[in-house]
């Protein structure tokens, strides 16, 4: 998907975390997964068709820990 990069901020549409705000921190090795995180979701891989990115994006490395995350995201 054009205009996915490291640090956008994106909203889950799909699972019991409908709705909540998470950022990409990393892409998988399969083309269509992702590393997510976010205040509400631990850290684990995501399927892109289950996100819908936003025009938000916040600088983060690879390493950011989630206390960082949280903090950036508010």
């Amino acid at each position: 998907m054009a205009g996915i990069e490291i640090g956008t901020v994106c909203i889950k549409t799909r699972g019991r975390e409908a709705g909540s705000k998470v950022v990409i921190i990393e892409f998988d090795a399969e083309p269509q997964f992702v590393i997510i995180d976010g205040p509400k979701i631990k850290k684990r891989r995501c399927n892109l068709r289950h996100l819908f990115p936003t025009s938000q994006k916040i600088e983060i490395g690879k390493n950011s820990d989630k206390k960082t995350i949280v903090e950036l995201l508010k």
